[in-house]
Parts: C-alpha cells; sequence; structure tokens
C-alpha cells in the first residue's frame, strides 16, 4: 500500500516531525501508523543523545498561579530562534499547566509526570528530535501559600513568584511586588530566611573588609604625616613608577616600605574591636536591605519605603512570606 499525503499529514499532526520524517517512517512501517509514531520517537531519542554535551542557554522561562499554589518551569533549547518557536512555547505551556494542575513539588517530579501517553521527559526528547536542538527542563520551583501571584517579563526568559501569607490580596499589589522579585533580585523573602552560612560568610567578609580598611586607612595616615605620597608607595609597579620619574629614590622606597609594614602590624595588633563589630553590623545591614524582599526599597514608590512598608500600608498585617524567580537570561 501505497503512502498517502493525508497519512503523512496526520502523522505530522501526532507527532509534529517533519513531513519527509514521517514520509520515511510511514514506508518503513508499511503504513502502521502506530509503527511509524514509535519509529519517530525512538530516532527522536537518538538524536536528542548525540546532542548531550551542547550547551542550551536560551528558551523560556514562564510561571501559572492559582491562588494557593504557583509554579515557574524553564525549558531550555540551543537558540532563540527555536525559543520563539510556536511548538517549542505550547510544549512548556503544556508542562507548566500540568505542573500546576498536579500541584507537582520538584523537577524530578515533573519529568516524571505523565502528559498525553507519555512522561514530560519524553515529551521534550520528542521535541529535541524533531528540531534538531538540545532541549532540557533547565529549572522548575513552587510555592505553597494563602495567596500567591506571578510576574512573566516580557523577555520569556524570566519568571518570578511572591507567596503572602493572607488570601484575600489586592492584584496589583501582589503584581507589584512579583515585578520587584523579577528587577531587584532579592536572596529571600525575609531575613530569617536566610541560611545561618550565607549569614556567616557575609559577616565574615564584612569584618575582614572593616578590618582592612582600618588598616589602609592608619598607613596612609602615616606615609602622608612622614611626607610620602601614597599613590606612589601602594604597589611595586607604583613604586618603581616613582623611581623612575625620580619622586621617590629607592632608599625612600625602601623606607616607605617598613613604615607601612610597621604600621600595618601595629594597627592589627590594636584594633578596637567593639567599633569593627559595629561597622561591621552595618555592612550586614545593608547586606540585608539589597538581599532580602521585605527589606528592600520598593522601587516602583516614591518616598523611598521598603516592601513590608509598602505592604502595610495596603493591610497593616500583609506580608510577603517566600518567593521564587527563574533568569534565564545569566550566564
Amino acid at each position: 500500500m501505497a503512502v498517502t499525503i493525508n497519512d503523512i499529514k496526520k502523522l505530522r499532526d501526532m507527532t509534529g516531525a517533519g513531513l519527509s520524517d514521517c514520509k520515511k517512517a510511514l514506508i518503513e512501517a508499511e503504513n502502521d501508523m502506530d509503527k511509524a509514531m514509535e519509529l519517530i520517537r525512538k530516532r527522536g531519542q537518538a538524536i536528542a543523545a548525540k546532542r548531550e554535551d551542547r550547551n542550551a542557554a536560551q528558551g523560556i522561562s514562564i510561571g501559572k498561579s492559582v491562588g494557593d499554589f504557583a509554579a515557574i518551569v524553564a525549558l531550555k533549547c540551543e537558540t532563540d530562534f527555536v525559543a520563539k518557536n510556536e511548538k517549542f512555547v505550547t510544549l512548556a505551556k503544556a508542562i507548566l499547566d500540568a505542573a500546576v494542575e498536579s500541584r507537582v513539588k520538584s523537577l524530578d517530579e515533573l519529568n516524571a509526570l505523565m502528559m498525553d501517553g507519555k512522561t514530560v521527559a519524553e515529551q521534550v526528547t520528542a521535541l529535541s528530535g524533531i528540531t534538531g536542538e538540545k532541549m532540557e527542563l533547565g529549572a522548575y520551583e513552587c510555592l505553597e501559600a494563602p495567596a500567591t501571584v506571578v510576574y512573566n517579563h516580557f523577555n520569556g526568559m524570566l519568571a518570578a513568584a511572591v507567596a503572602f501569607n493572607k488570601a484575600d490580596v489586592d492584584a496589583e499589589v501582589a503584581k507589584a511586588v512579583a515585578m520587584q522579585v523579577a528587577s531587584m533580585n532579592p536572596i529571600k523573602a525575609t531575613r530569617e530566611q536566610i541560611p545561618q552560612e550565607t549569614i556567616d560568610e557575609e559577616l565574615r567578609i564584612a569584618i575582614d573588609k572593616t578590618r582592612a580598611e582600618q588598616v589602609s586607612k592608619a598607613v596612609e595616615n602615616a606615609l602622608k604625616k612622614a611626607g610620602f605620597n601614597p599613590y606612589y608607595c601602594a604597589t611595586e609597579e607604583h613604586q618603581d613608577e616613582a623611581i623612575r620619574k625620580g619622586y621617590m629614590t629607592a632608599e625612600q622606597v625602601e623606607e616607605a616600605k617598613k613604615l607601612m609594614a610597621e604600621t600595618a602590624a601595629a594597627k592589627e595588633a590594636n584594633m578596637p574591636e567593639q567599633m569593627i563589630q559595629n561597622i561591621a553590623k552595618g555592612r550586614m545591614n545593608k547586606f540585608y536591605q539589597e538581599n532580602v524582599l521585605m527589606e528592600q526599597v520598593y522601587e516602583a514608590g516614591e518616598n523611598k519605603e521598603t516592601i513590608a512598608q509598602f505592604l502595610a500600608s495596603k493591610d497593616k498585617d500583609l506580608k510577603a512570606i517566600d518567593l521564587k524567580r527563574v533568569n534565564l537570561n545569566v550566564d
């Protein structure tokens, strides 16, 4: 029996494969539609396996909220051309819908989720074989709370979700907070959610930076008092430049180096610990203000109020309690 154009089109509609691939599969399967579909599926898997070492840096990051549950799916591919392909976008949206409907909790669970008779992972592999590009689910995030909101950025590469402690959140207020997450990239919604190891590391950096600054100031003051230009003493390159241009003699450079070492040692041995801790605490507060959603300045506001203050102005008990953000437009 000859392969008809109607059968070829039918198989293409069912699989999304190209016309020539559908024709070859039907001929090999002797017009058995089920066998032809299986051939296309297996060929797609084989093609996808060959692309495992490729970099899938493009794609779509898209989220959806259904009241008390929100999810973000990132489907990745190799090129912007495929990322904007209708079948690719349709698949990403279908995966997101399935994830939200089943309230999927993890990426592994999502890959194993059945959708139209196949797992999500198999659906992605099948489309990969058709497009000729590596595809993968790059990320999956979800939130459960009395109220959730999602903001999908217009470029299709960024989505943000926020959870609130109360169900009756004004839609525009919720959207404004989600847009803040998208633009300002906070680490967590509240200070208490930041991992202790992150806090410890930031505090260590703050203390080390403060100590280094105190030593640097003491050395600079000592050099100026001795009549040396701190710029020409800062590094070996600057010292060589000073000698080369006749601003300092080799002996003066050695004198300055000795003074710098002695001053630094003396300052480090007599560091005012309480002052160091106070300055480091200030730096930690700045870290929280930059990285904690509730403590960030509300960027769309006019009075430099924080997100916490913005929410309280709408409802004194309203708080953002969690957030998720997936951005594919990063290296």
